[in-house]
């Protein structure tokens, strides 16, 4: 997937500027999960600085999970679930994949229950492309279509793709702190 950030922020006078134009550096077509990808496009820490001070916060790979008050923003295209039902498979490959791209992000899924997870953050979720089921923990499941918007209170849940074709997802984790 290509995604095309640009980042403003002040040039030295105080002007609004343009100071990047280009492809997140924190972005993966994943290999042994064909069809998923994903790019974090900017994280914030707990209290932001309005000014940009010109250093890239997703060089810095601090978790995909944010810290209480902090924000990942980020762009995933999910494949169909056959890919991931389909006997060649390596969810092995995949696993260690994944959490080499997400560090600590797989530590919140569950190993018994495939897709199962629920993460410290209040999450707005949108969908730019494709259909997608959203299971939450007692089965119930709600389908998602373009521009149809989420918002996840911490809540146990799962992505399903049973469209038969890939589906492009915005998220904005924020951490949150307590119950």
């Amino acid at each position: 997937m290509k995604v095309r950030r640009i980042v403003t922020g002040h040039a030295s006078d105080g002007r609004s500027a343009f100071l990047e134009d280009g492809t997140p550096p924190w972005s993966k077509d994943f290999e042994h999960t064909p069809g998923f990808s994903s790019s974090v496009i900017w994280q914030t820490p707990p209290v932001p600085k309005r000014r940009h001070d010109g250093n890239d916060p997703t060089l810095i790979r601090q978790g995909f999970v944010p810290v209480p008050g902090g924000t990942t923003f980020v762009i995933v295209t999910m494949p169909p679930d056959s890919v991931m039902t389909d006997p060649t498979f390596d969810i092995a490959a995949a696993g260690a994949e994944h959490a080499a791209y997400a560090p600590g992000f797989v530590d919140y899924f569950e190993a018994d229950n495939p897709g199962m997870h629920t993460t410290p953050t209040i999450d707005y979720g949108i969908v730019l492309e494709g259909e997608i089921s959203l299971e939450l923990d007692d089965g119930r499941t709600k389908v998602l279509k373009p521009h149809d918007v989420v918002v996840q209170n911490g809540t146990r849940h799962a992505w399903r793709n049973t469209s038969g074709r890939a589906a492009t997802l915005a998220f904005i984790l924020i951490g949150s702190g307590g119950r």
